[in-house]
């Protein structure tokens, strides 16, 4: 496994979420979300491979000096990832699949459990088959002619939905 970007990141015994990246593939999309990640103190799981280093400067750039202030795992692929999301609590937590594919919209989950996880997938292909089969999925609407929004728009929108949700704010 790489490096761990933040080796001082402080870790939270009790996050309101989880925000899962799989096999994120845009440095600065990333940079952003671990920004958003330490603003609203909440993990941040990255599954192998990366699409970047993590030293990319493109990434340290859009994460401007809060990397101290991530909780940033690395898991080497998504097998490592669902033997430590099992272990993590002792009763496992749901993770929520996000996909432009999907039917239901976010907004129309209303009982988001605290310790939940957010999963999405990378910015050119979106989650593989075999994991929006697996987990409940969900969409940010749009009424555009767009395909997607931006990796690190849809985590924003959707992961402060669920903060307020949780009453975090």
């Amino acid at each position: 496994m790489s490096e761990s970007i933040s080796k001082a990141a402080k870790h939270i015994d009790s996050p309101p979420l989880h925000i899962i990246l799989f096999e994120p593939e845009i440095p600065a999309n990333t940079g952003n979300i671990a920004r958003l990640c330490a603003a609203a103190e909440i993990p941040l799981h990255l599954i192998h491979p990366l699409g970047f280093k993590t030293d990319d400067r493109n990434l340290k750039r859009a994460g401007l000096d809060y990397w101290s202030e991530v909780d940033v795992t690395e898991h080497d692929n998504f097998t490592n990832f669902a033997n430590f999301w099992q272990n993590l609590h002792s009763d496992p937590r749901p993770i929520i699949a996000l996909s432009a594919k999907a039917e239901k919209n976010y907004c129309r989950i209303t009982d988001f459990p605290f310790g939940a996880g957010l999963l999405f997938g990378p910015e050119t292909r979106g989650l593989p088959e075999y994991l929006l089969k697996t987990f409940p999925t969900c969409v940010v609407p749009m009424t555009g002619k767009v395909r997607s929004l931006n990796l690190s728009t849809s985590v924003g929108i959707v992961a402060y939905h669920f903060l307020q949700q949780l009453k975090v704010f």
